[in-house]
């Protein structure tokens, strides 16, 4: 039974979340028990120093063993002065506070990390995905899934490029999972692509979430949580697909922006958590379907001066190209990571690829930290940042432009959708 309340119009102060969260947590027997929760990075707009003190407050002396682990997926690990600033608190307060409380890093990149609890047969997958692939893929997640009792989800559901929603079981995969089933969940992503994917519930890629969760044999409780402008809209806690479900529904409402019409030139400015390309192409993503057929999008971020953190050799080799120039020339492109190549496709946005042409739908331009050669090697625009006055562009009269401030969590979509 999913505890919980949402509100479109009205902010949810500290107390209403504490209490509940002690009615949500009592309705599961964790005396004793060893419990693993998992909250996302700084990249996710989101109370963590809130949430995480309350858990061990209500949790910390009945449990046996309360720890928490950091969803990063793919993103790079946290060293401990941004763990202190995700949670709140300095180590030296944890450890005064909550000696027993450990926070763990996700490694996705390191085998023994790692624990594979099943396989999704080829024929699963192509069922699940209606046809779009068809091979099968091992799951593997951090192997502390195995070691607790019990595990509970604890983070945001926004409007997401490759899942429809975020939150609820991704923070499984690709959160805590191993490169196969990140691979594919976002290549699969990206062949339904963001168009079609962002802002719906049920999606390709969320019923091979969930399939992929349905492995894990611990009990799973998810507190799922809506944001709006960094304060707090609603609180749901219960199982998994249930407490994501009531979270997707209130977040459809409250990060999900109609305007009357699709503009020529968009002007979004990522929001400050996103310190790599990688993660402030949400930017371009919730951005994309209000841009006109031949228009533009220009990424305005001079903070940012690198690609990836992770992946920036490979997104170097590659450049940014919409999906069918890598699926019509799948031999040369299937040996890369399918992660990568989703987000080479996904910030070049929709377009076709006929007889060696490409021609993507919109023009992507970055004016970032990102020099101008570094933009034409990957297939981007580039717009000098110097040149930039958003305040300025704020002020002009122009009907076919759009400013986007703080982007990457609110979905626009053009009225009619």
């Amino acid at each position: 039974m999913v505890k919980g309340y949402g509100s479109s119009v009205e902010k949810i102060g500290h107390n209403v979340v504490r209490n509940l969260l002690f009615q949500g947590l009592n309705q599961y027997s964790l005396d004793g028990k060893k419990v693993l929760v998992i909250i996302p990075d700084q990249t996710r707009s989101a109370p963590i120093p809130l949430f995480f003190k309350l858990l061990c407050e209500i949790l910390g002396k009945e449990t046996r063993q309360l720890d928490f682990l950091i969803a990063l997926g793919t993103h790079p690990v946290l060293p401990d002065s941004e763990i202190e600033l995700l949670v709140g608190m300095s180590a030296k307060e944890r450890s005064e506070l909550f000696p027993n409380v450990n926070i763990i890093n996700h490694r996705w990149d390191i085998t023994d990390e790692l624990f594979t609890i099943g396989v999704i047969p080829g024929h699963e997958i192509e069922t699940l995905t209606g046809g779009l692939l068809t091979k099968g893929v091992p799951v593997r997640l951090n192997r502390r899934v195995i070691e607790y009792d019990h595990i509970i989800i604890c983070g945001p559901v926004f409007p997401h490029e490759v899942a429809g929603f975020s939150g609820g079981n991704k923070y499984l995969v690709p959160g805590i999972a191993g490169p196969e089933i990140i691979n594919l969940t976002h290549w699969l992503g990206a062949l339904e692509t963001n168009m079609q994917i962002i802002g719906v519930k049920n999606t390709a890629v969320r019923r091979v979430i969930d399939r992929s969760a349905s492995m894990v044999h611990a009990p799973i409780l998810c507190v799922a949580f809506c944001m709006k402008d960094g304060d707090l809209y609603g609180v749901f806690i219960g199982p998994t697909e249930d407490a994501w479900n009531d979270a997707a529904d209130l977040s459809s409402k409250i990060n999900v922006i109609k305007v009357p019409h699709s503009y020529q030139r968009i002007l979004s400015l990522p929001a400050s958590r996103y310190h790599d390309l990688w993660t402030a192409s949400k930017a371009m993503y919730k951005a994309e379907p209000i841009v006109a057929d031949g228009g533009e999008i220009i990424l305005y971020a001079p903070h940012l001066k690198v690609i990836s953190f992770t992946h920036q050799e490979t997104i170097l080799k590659l450049g940014y190209h919409v999906r069918d120039f890598f699926v019509k020339q799948w031999d040369l492109y299937k040996g890369y990571p399918g992660a990568v190549l989703a987000h080479c496709t996904h910030l070049c946005g929709a377009g076709t690829y006929e007889n060696g042409k490409e021609n993507p739908r919109i023009r992507v331009i970055l004016s970032t930290g990102i020099p101008r050669e570094i933009c034409e090697l990957i297939n981007l625009g580039y717009y000098d940042p110097n040149e930039i006055d958003p305040e300025d562009w704020i002020k002009r009269d122009d009907e076919d432009l759009f400013i986007i401030q703080n982007a990457g969590e609110s979905l626009f979509l053009v009225n009619n959708r």
